[in-house]
């Protein structure tokens, strides 16, 4: 809600206005508590952060004569990053550039990727019609990267909407090394290419650990390549985050997976007895906490006693000290359905695979609705991208015995866990989302994820602005490395809790084929020299490879229409190696095959995967 009543202060909209264009009844609530939002600050005299630029332009445009003296005051104006201004921000600029028009704004419009917190690139696009006199001065010598790094993001940005002053972007680093593309089985198979060719980089002696970022769409993607890095003794640094294992929702999460598993865990019933929020406060907690005490049992076995109490009143007087529950009726309710979440979940453990009982736990708890109702919907909906991941990971673990699934899991998990608490002062390689990465610059650089509905986003695919505000995030991703920059992205990508066949993002069409290193590892006839690699569908749809004129058009391979893999069928994988083959099954068209490798069990489809059988 206050993420509302920020975005309607930056436009400059009051609480009536708000309430007049209010389209729906959420609208409404939220013009009611904008309206006493304001209410309550007048009550208090004080004034919240965005009030402060607000109240400054009603001043200036109330009180001509107190504008007049800030004139007097700044004569001359100077304006950074003004390509991320928002319409409060630009207002107050205009009227304090007044008559004198004494302006100086540096910015680059294909650098703006905040509008998603108010930002507007009309401002700087539009900065020519607002001060018709004004000298524009291109910077085009670029003193971070390469040539070949220019090229590729120069191309980028280039093939997005036409705006004037084209930069044309040089350096005097020479060329260097040209930027690679890779392609990742799954999200798995894209962590470890990273984390190959970093360890590669470092043992040639030619970085270090620290010279080296990854940078990610969203911070559910730092999953797969932490345990990447931690399974080669890489060490890292999340920046501007938390290590997934380490997020409160994950902890949450697992929290209630090891009850499952081990009802008298303690430490981790103490974490969750009030979450999702249940009523269940400190002191009810600690009453608890004190009655077990009494008591001589853990914590759980006083809940049985609770809800043996509740259900006979004879058991309610039990001949140890201090056995009537101390309760109110509200509390005892809360702990008694606490109680029956955690007697639930351990019958579904061992009947249900791990990835159902997951899906059970989140939805009994309604863990999506608790995240919006406790954070504003960008977060809440990152942090429900975060426990999906987690769910995702399950899939790992189908090829185990049920009853085995979730202590290995939560075994395996503890393990990465440990591993991930590292000295933050280490040289360690950096992982970033592209938005907290501006500004910064790397000697080597990856960028995972280059999919559609990750970049562009989803949430953004159908909107022709947020597009090409997507596009200027990859182009501030590439713009970040100094001498090696890699692209990489994933055939298929575990999402929500199912495994989809991805495209490759859109902008990798503007991108000419001869400024990529490698740019397939899978066979596909060549484009000629002067073709972009990837040619677009119609619109905003995603990429295919480019054909070449005169090749036999490449005919997809018929599906099978019985399974070729078998249980106990030794097999080899280029990437993976050799490994055992659990069990096989057609799916969709295609056959899925489960394989035992050395690290792990991995799902693969048989028309991509290339399985050598073992003669």
């Amino acid at each position: 809600m206050l993420g509302r009543i920020s975005s309607a202060k930056n436009e400059l909209v009051s609480p009536a206005e708000f309430a007049r264009l209010n389209r729906s009844y959420a609208d409404e609530i939220a013009a009611r508590c904008y309206e006493r939002y304001q209410q309550r600050l007048r009550e208090s005299n004080a004034l919240d952060f965005d009030d402060l630029l607000v109240k400054m332009v009603q001043v200036f445009e109330l009180f001509p004569d107190v504008l007049a003296q800030y004139h007097q005051r700044y004569t001359h104006l100077l304006v950074d990053e003004y390509q991320d201004t928002n319409r409060v921000q630009y207002t107050l600029v205009k009227l304090l550039a007044g008559e004198r028009r004494n302006l100086f704004a540096v910015g680059d419009n294909d650098q703006s990727i905040y509008g998603w917190r108010g930002a507007d690139v009309r401002n700087i696009l539009q900065f020519e019609q607002d001060y018709p006199d004004a000298q524009v001065i291109l910077l085009e010598q670029n003193y971070r990267s390469t040539q070949s790094i220019l090229d590729t993001a120069q191309a980028l940005i280039s093939g997005g909407d036409k705006q004037k002053h084209i930069k044309k972007l040089w350096t005097e680093n020479g060329a260097g090394t040209q930027v690679s593309l890779h392609e990742g089985y799954d999200q798995d198979e894209e962590a470890n290419l990273v984390g190959d060719e970093i360890a590669r980089l470092v043992a040639a002696g030619d970085f270090s650990y620290g010279d080296c970022a990854v940078m990610y769409r969203i911070n559910a993607q730092s999953r797969a390549l932490e345990e990447a890095l931690m399974a080669r003794g890489v060490r890292y640094q999340i920046v501007g985050g938390t290590r997934f294992y380490e997020r409160k929702e994950i902890k949450d999460v697992l929290a209630y997976l090891r009850l499952a598993y081990n009802p008298y865990d303690s430490v981790s019933l103490g974490r969750v007895l009030n979450w999702p929020g249940r009523g269940i406060g400190e002191r009810s907690e600690g009453e608890l906490l004190r009655w077990a005490a009494e008591l001589g049992v853990p914590v759980y076995q006083a809940l049985r006693e609770l809800a043996d109490s509740a259900a006979s009143t004879e058991n309610a007087g039990d001949k140890r000290s201090g056995a009537t529950p101390p309760f109110a009726p509200r509390t005892r309710n809360a702990l008694l359905a606490f109680l029956a979440t955690l007697d639930q979940l351990g019958a579904m453990h061992g009947t249900l695979p791990l990835a159902e009982l997951i899906d059970a736990l989140l939805a009994r708890l309604e863990v999506r609705e608790a995240l919006i109702k406790e954070y504003d919907a960008e977060e809440a909906e990152e942090r429900w991208g975060n426990v999906q991941e987690l769910r995702n990971v399950a899939g790992d673990y189908i090829g185990l015995p049920i009853e085995a699934q979730l202590p290995t899991f939560l075994e395996e998990v503890a393990l990465v866990a440990d591993v991930d608490k590292v000295d933050g002062k280490a040289d360690a390689v950096t992982c970033i989302t592209l938005h907290q990465a501006k500004g910064l610059e790397y000697p080597v650089v990856f960028l995972v994820g280059l999919e559609e509905g990750l970049l562009p986003h989803s949430r953004s695919s159908d909107d022709r602005e947020k597009v090409e505000e997507e596009r200027r995030l990859l182009y501030v991703g590439m713009t970040r490395a100094r001498q090696r920059l890699y692209l990489c992205y994933a055939f298929r990508r575990a999402s929500f809790g199912r495994v989809n066949v991805t495209s490759r993002t859109r902008f990798l069409a503007d991108i000419p084929r001869e400024l990529l290193k490698q740019p397939l590892k899978r066979g596909v006839a060549s484009p000629s020299p002067q073709a972009s690699m990837f040619t677009s569908r119609s619109g905003y749809g995603g990429a295919t490879p480019r054909r070449q004129p005169g090749q036999p058009e490449r005919q997809p391979p018929p599906s099978p229409t019985a399974v070729t893999f078998f249980a106990g069928q030794r097999v080899r994988h280029a990437t993976f190696g050799e490994g055992l083959v659990v069990s096989s099954r057609l799916v969709e068209g295609d056959e899925e095959v489960i394989v035992s490798f050395a690290d792990k069990e991995r799902r693969l489809l048989a028309s991509f995967a290339r399985l050598e059988r073992d003669t």
